[in-house]
């Protein structure tokens, strides 16, 4: 019997040209495709505009957070994808408790697990260009806290409201009531009984703070920790069916992938190494405060403590001022020792006090990125340190107890409905209509 003799040198070329081939194949596809689809009508302008985002937290007995929210929505343009008539905004975590409609303008609202958590809100009517859609709903949440995080004997809550990755917000505010309240960071304005923060953000921004309070304030559970989104329900959407079609497509380029996740591999191995936070430092800031003696509404004379009337909810407080250490006077050189969170009262004024708000604040330090790099085990942060942990939107990342909110809207608006990693704003409806002009 004849032997046949396999030339493995020239196999293997073979399968490494076909590979190739396959390679440009896929990416001659996805140019043609690219260039011969029309560009989307929204790509010159915006679709949505956030007016006026707020978000109020109340600490409940149990530790949860009552979560209050108030959105009122533009829409710019209701012809390239239709009118609006539901969104989706983004909730820290799938641990919620429970949420309900708190105004007229919620039709329905429903919990949704794939692609985030994400409660949908369905509107009471279609609405149109120029037109404003203001709704209000209310969530509890947990799992937003975790005790000893930055400090024995401190439990710290991080919360970053929804974000939108295509809609810009005029305005956003947090108010977080500030009972029992030890630390928080940023640094805020302080409005009768909450801590407020106020700005604005771009596409894709993010806004978080941070509020600390003693380990007894509440009744906070050693067992839990501040978590994000995590896919666990199963669910398969045209999301999903979108995001299939993308990877098929990305099979004929894995190649340049692989190339690519290399890459990846190096910059985020740079990243965990070449900075991590290592432990925290308290800052202290000062604010002179002067309360009437007695409120302005009903007449009733200010108690010890109480920045607000108990009879007509007044504020007693007549001014605010931060002051600097070397700003105080020097009659009033007791005041510079006060180093602890709390209310001393000016000797030389009754009505006039200082109040002391101490804030954990990270210590960043760097090391050796070649190092790490090549010894195989680089630092990746501290164990307190969460802002790199993963989103519930895969073109995201979000810090701590983050709410990742797509920014859905009725119809697939602002580009929720697939996630277009190769930014080529391409639709499955407009692949479907190009395979059917092809037959």
């Amino acid at each position: 019997m004849k032997r046949i003799k396999f030339n493995n040198s020239k196999n293997r070329t073979s399968r490494v040209a076909a590979g190739l081939l396959t390679c440009l194949i896929g990416i001659a596809v996805i140019f043609a495709v690219t260039v011969l689809t029309p560009i989307r009508a929204s790509a010159s302008g915006d679709l949505d505009e956030i007016l006026n985002y707020e978000v109020t937290v109340d600490v409940n007995s149990d530790a949860t957070l009552t979560l209050t929210y108030h959105i009122d929505w533009k829409v710019l343009d209701s012809d390239s994808e239709g009118p609006l008539s539901w969104v989706t905004i983004g909730i820290p975590n799938k641990h919620y408790v429970s949420y309900r409609a708190l105004s007229s303008t919620v039709k329905e609202i429903s919990y949704s697990g794939a692609g985030g958590a994400n409660l949908r809100i369905d509107l009471d009517r279609k609405y149109f260009k120029n037109e404003v859609a203001s709704f209000d709903f209310e969530v509890v949440q947990d799992y937003m806290y975790e005790v000893d995080l930055l400090t024995e004997g401190e439990t710290v809550y991080k919360f970053t409201p929804g974000w939108f990755d295509g809609i810009k917000v005029d305005s956003l505010t947090v108010r977080w009531n500030s009972d029992k309240l030890e630390s928080w960071s940023p640094s805020c304005d302080i409005e009768g009984n909450y801590n407020v923060w106020r700005t604005s953000l771009g596409k894709g921004e993010r806004f978080s703070v941070q509020t600390v309070y003693l380990n007894d304030a509440f009744a906070f559970d050693e067992t839990k920790s501040i978590q994000v989104y995590d896919d666990d329900d199963g669910s398969w959407d045209a999301g999903d069916t979108a995001a299939a079609v993308i990877g098929g497509i990305c099979c004929s380029v894995m190649p340049v992938l692989v190339v690519v996740g290399l890459i990846l591999s190096i910059v985020n191995k740079y990243k965990s190494t070449a900075k991590f936070s290592s432990g925290t430092k308290k800052t202290v800031k000062r604010t002179k405060v002067e309360y009437y003696p007695i409120c302005e509404g009903c007449g009733a004379a200010r108690p010890e403590g109480k920045e607000t009337c108990e009879f007509c909810g007044r504020s007693f407080i007549k001014s605010e001022e931060v002051l600097e250490e070397k700003d105080i006077p020097a009659e009033e050189s007791e005041l510079k020792d006060k180093k602890e969170s709390g209310l001393f009262r000016f000797a030389s004024s009754p009505n006039t006090y200082m109040r002391v708000n101490v804030v954990s604040v990270p210590i960043v330090t760097r090391t050796g990125f070649l190092s790490s790099l090549f010894s195989g085990s680089g630092s990746s942060g501290s164990g307190s340190s969460r802002s790199s942990s993963h989103s519930s939107c895969a073109h995201s990342s979000c810090a701590c107890a983050c709410a990742c909110a797509c920014a859905c809207a009725g119809g697939g608006r602002a580009g929720c409905t697939v996630k277009d990693f190769y930014n080529t704003d391409l639709k499955l409806s407009q692949l479907e209509k190009k395979c059917v002009k092809k037959r």
